[in-house]
């Protein structure tokens, strides 16, 4: 049996590397995600995410 881990993509933010499953710690990783593409975005799409509830708190 495949852990659905094994399905995704994962970004490593203590390396900066796609990990394809989870190879690392879950404490250094990103994820997950499900293209490879995606998971490159990965600090992207956190500071976006940042952006978006720093504006909600502030309403």
């Amino acid at each position: 049996m495949v852990d659905d881990s094994e399905k995704h993509w994962w970004y490593n933010h203590k390396t900066g590397e796609v990990e394809h499953g989870a190879q690392s710690l879950g404490s250094d990783r990103d994820g997950p995600y499900t293209t490879e593409a995606e998971a490159r975005r990965a600090p992207e799409i956190a500071r976006e995410r940042a952006r978006a509830w720093a504006a909600d708190e502030e309403e």
